[in-house]
């Protein structure tokens, strides 16, 4: 599967609980990925956001990602 049509359901930027769904994981196991930064996020407001970029990065760790537009 191409990485470029992995996770098209979802938006641009994933909340902790899409991760959920998607990683097919619980809530404490998302929530220490984000704190201890396996899954790198940015905090806005004391909440966790984690661009898709970040995620595919996680997923597949052999692979090279770029930003699409920059």
């Amino acid at each position: 599967m191409e990485h470029a049509q992995v996770l098209t359901e979802y938006n641009d930027v994933l909340l902790p609980e899409d991760l959920q769904k998607i990683l097919k994981t619980g809530r404490n196991t998302v929530y220490s990925y984000l704190a201890a930064g396996k899954i790198r996020s940015i905090r806005i407001g004391g909440k966790y956001r984690i661009p898709k970029l970040y995620l595919l990065e996680f997923m597949y760790p052999d692979r090279k990602f770029e930003q699409e537009g920059v």
